[in-house]
């Protein structure tokens, strides 16, 4: 029987750092990790397009520090910086506490394992062929000096009747070495016929002894 686990939370506190970084007691910590995936839902689908892989969160006092990892950066400032004013104000009511937003740019979208999923699934729901959509994202990725990666969609795939899986795999995935830097994403492609789901696994080299990764 095939034992899963997730990769990036099989690599936390081990290469990986936690994506919300604050400490709470225990009457507090379920409200306060509700309203981490309120702050991530809510910049998630109200800046799709800005493609956004990563929102990191850390917590001082009444304090939220919100780092957001966005491909397309612009699409998140605006001009003179007037969607990511309106964007903290949003936040800042949703929470009712202060908040101090940060961006990072994702300078290669391509070697980011959820930007490639979205990629893929948006194109699935503009009804491009599968085959070509993962062949594509595939070549790409490889291009920008991965070192390997795995692409998996599910569903049903062009429509047919009956739900089956297709995997291409390129390069190498040694996905039970903790030393090795592997990047996972998972996204949903909502077609008119069902939901088609991609999953990205990339490889992108090993980490230097020693290393504890942060917000990469």
């Amino acid at each position: 029987m095939g034992q899963k686990i997730h990769p990036n939370g099989f690599r936390v506190g081990i290469t990986r750092d936690w994506d919300s970084r604050w400490y709470a007691r225990k009457d507090t910590f379920g409200d306060l990790l509700v309203e981490d995936d309120k702050i991530r839902r809510f910049i998630k689908n109200e800046y799709y397009f800005a493609g956004i892989p990563k929102v990191e969160i850390e917590r001082k006092g009444d304090q939220i520090m919100i780092l957001v990892h966005c491909a397309r950066p612009g699409v998140l400032i605006g001009r003179k910086g007037v969607k990511v004013d309106k964007l903290k104000e949003q936040l800042e009511q949703l929470s009712g506490k202060t908040i101090t937003l940060n961006i990072h740019e994702i300078t290669q979208p391509d070697l980011n394992a959820q930007l490639v999923a979205e990629n893929i699934a948006e194109q699935l729901e503009k009804r491009a062929s599968f085959r070509r959509a993962m062949k594509r994202s595939l070549q790409n990725t490889m291009d920008r000096g991965a070192k390997g990666i795995k692409l998996r969609v599910a569903g049903r795939l062009g429509g047919a009747e009956i739900a089956r899986v297709e995997l291409q795999i390129s390069g190498s995935i040694p996905l039970t070495t903790l030393a090795a830097d592997i990047d996972y994403g998972f996204s949903e492609a909502r077609c008119s016929y069902g939901r088609i789901g991609v999953k990205t696994w990339i490889y992108k080299g090993p980490i230097r002894k020693g290393a504890f990764t942060r917000g990469r």
